[in-house]
């Protein structure tokens, strides 16, 4: 049929290498909106020097957002004599400020004669249907070196913010609290990690002593967590572990199974927390004195195989001898009969209840000697001994009454030992390493120690100094300042966007055109030069409100609009964005007794909604005020509060 392209013949012309096939059959895969199989075909038509083929896919990888691939496509249709290929050159070049190039692209475009006469427009199809005569190069905004300014000013103010409140998590991130009830505080510190699995997920707010459900006292954590984490059942388990041996600590928090979870602000209970023996409580066993006595054993084990080499020897020799006999008495001992694990078990429990008395113990058979040697020197004193025993014996079941709470303590020690004893030993390959690094950090203490020393020295004089109170005083004033200001003025933000607009159309009120760069767009208006106490009038003593002449030559009639602190949300937190969302109304003017056309009321009735790009409600979790709370106040309307 006339006028219907013979797609076959392009394709079969296409194969045989023909540049025109390949180019009409990229117009026509264009045309049916068959982008990638177009720009296969202009590739090819370009490769065999077609030069709109270029230009062409040039517009198509612009279009995908490979600027400097296009550019490579435009520059070799420009340079085959397109006109097209030169003119989307200098469009391109132009809008990264390029000027110079850009002019020299256009004046080729218009030696060549119009763009594109006679050829299919692929710009249409891409959503640019601009023509070339409409398409110009603008300015780039941030060239504007008062905007780069104030946009630098904003963003050193945002990390200035940002790091201020970096120990209280990130701002802007919503969270939850859950408040913890545990044994002890194991030295954790506000800013210390909750992981769940490795894996950060909230921070630790604040650690106080409270009285728990049991009796005793222990602590209380405020935990912040993220909530994009999930909510947390109410049989989840939390323990405190540590994470540097350093003395470092961290939450660990193992989410439970159950369907029902722990409300925002909920406490989790002391009987699903668990505080382990730490690593630094192990290390306070090493103090001076028993480093000191390891010292002196190691010195004496040295001594002991010191000039003993031919007594080795000798044992040595008799070992085979001795090896011989000892079979029958190993297998007597192994026997399950023999119950010899039950004797070292009772044996390892007795030793290590004796072993902190030790020094007490052998003074006392020290004692015992002495005493004993003297009774049998009497035999009549020995009597008296015997005779005395019996109250003796009383007392000392008297004295055992009174240590039962300490062995109680002493087991529940022990009880609460256990889990880090069969830990500590899964971890000893990793920590024998620690272990050889901190005997070397160990030497740089003292000098660590004395730095620390100063540090404290210099806070305590902080501490003393008046003008600290003073100080910390005028921020507990700037913070209950802050925070009613920030409820109030929160939602102009979160919900209706208003600091965004403000520096959105800042750029457009500066951008005038001048000799001098840019300068602040003004329009001066006068004000009905027939309506008495208008705006431009001198002398004006009352508001004005219409009475003038009404006729367009003299700008029509003026009525006063003025509605302080207009609203951003309504008492409910629901977005009530006023300010440029709506015209003003005749009368709103709640307490004129003459009832004249004045809008002054605080607030327009109903919701005005949110902003083109607001929320519909306060954010969850952000704290809010319809009305400011501090400061002069307008007089409070019952019927629109």
């Amino acid at each position: 049929m006339a006028g219907v392209p013979d797609e076959a013949g392009y394709r079969e012309r296409d194969q045989r290498g023909d540049a025109d096939a390949a180019f009409e059959l990229g117009n026509l895969h264009a045309r049916r909106g068959e982008l990638e199989d177009a720009e296969a075909a202009y590739g090819r038509a370009d490769e065999r020097g077609h030069p709109t083929a270029a230009a062409n896919l040039g517009l198509l990888l612009e279009h995908r957002g490979e600027p400097e691939g296009a550019e490579e496509a435009y520059r070799r249709a420009d340079e085959r004599g397109d006109a097209l290929g030169a003119l989307r050159l200098g469009l391109l070049v132009g809008n990264r400020g390029d000027w110079d190039q850009a002019q020299a692209a256009f004046a080729r475009a218009q030696e060549r004669g119009n763009a594109g006469d006679g050829e299919f427009d692929l710009a249409p199809v891409l959503g640019r249907p601009e023509t070339p005569g409409q398409r110009h190069a603008q300015r780039p905004a941030f060239a504007n070196p008062v905007l780069i300014g104030a946009v630098t000013l904003l963003v050193v103010l945002v990390a200035v913010f940002l790091a201020f409140v970096a120990n209280r998590g990130l701002p802007f991130v919503p969270t939850r609290e859950l408040n913890v009830d545990i044994a002890n505080g194991s030295n954790l510190v506000p800013g210390n990690d909750v992981l769940e699995g490795g894996h950060r997920v909230g921070l630790v707010y604040s650690m106080k002593p409270a009285r728990l459900q049991n009796g005793t006292l222990g602590a209380r954590l405020t935990l912040k967590l993220s909530r994009s984490q999930g909510n947390v059942p109410v049989d989840s388990q939390l323990s405190v572990r540590l994470r540097t041996v350093l003395g470092q600590k961290y939450v660990n928090l193992i989410k439970g199974s159950s369907s029902h979870d722990i409300p925002d602000g909920g406490t989790l209970p002391l009987s699903q927390t668990h505080v382990p023996v730490q690593l630094d409580e192990v290390f306070n066993m090493f103090n001076p004195p028993t480093r000191q006595a390891v010292a002196q054993n190691l010195q004496g084990f040295g001594d002991a195989f010191t000039a003993r080499g031919n007594d080795l020897n000798l044992t040595i020799q008799s070992l085979p001898s001795l090896l011989g006999h000892l079979r029958p008495v190993a297998a007597y001992l192994s026997a399950p009969s023999t119950e010899l694990t039950r004797f070292f078990d009772s044996l390892d429990a007795f030793t290590g209840a004796l072993a902190p008395v030790s020094t007490q113990t052998a003074n006392l058979f020290r004692d015992a000697a002495t005493t004993f040697q003297a009774i049998t020197s009497d035999p009549n004193t020995y009597e008296q001994t015997i005779a005395e025993s019996p109250a003796t014996l009383s007392v000392s079941t008297d004295s055992l009454k009174s240590q039962q709470p300490l062995y109680t303590d002493f087991a529940t020690f022990g009880r609460y030992f256990s889990p880090g004893t069969a830990s500590l030993k899964a971890a000893l390959p990793s920590l024998n390493p620690a272990l050889e690094a901190g005997a070397t950090t160990l030497k740089q203490a003292p000098t660590l120690n004395a730095g620390l020393q100063k540090v404290m020295s210099s806070l305590k004089s902080l501490a003393q100094d008046p003008m600290t109170n003073v100080a910390l005083n005028g921020l507990s004033a700037t913070v209950g300042t802050l925070n009613p200001m920030l409820r109030y003025l929160g939602p102009y933000q979160t919900v209706c966007d208003n600091f965004t607009y403000f520096f959105s159309y800042l750029q457009d009120n500066v951008s005038s055109p001048s000799s001098f760069g840019t300068g602040q767009r003004i329009l001066v208006k006068a004000g009905n030069p027939l309506q008495p106490n208008n705006e431009g009038s001198a002398g004006a003593n009352v508001p004005v409100n219409g009475g003038g002449s009404d006729s367009p030559l003299t700008g029509g009639n003026e009525t006063y609009h003025q509605q302080n602190y207009g609203a951003a949300i309504d008492n409910h937190g629901n977005a009530d964005c006023e300010t440029g969302q709506r015209g003003y109304p005749l009368r709103l003017n709640q307490f004129d007794p003459q009832h004249r056309n004045f809008a002054i009321d605080q607030h327009t009735p109903g919701d005005q909604g949110p902003t083109f790009a607001g929320r519909p409600h306060v954010p969850a979790g952000e704290t809010f005020s319809r009305n400011p709370t501090t400061g002069p106040q307008t007089p409070y309307n019952p019927s629109n509060p």
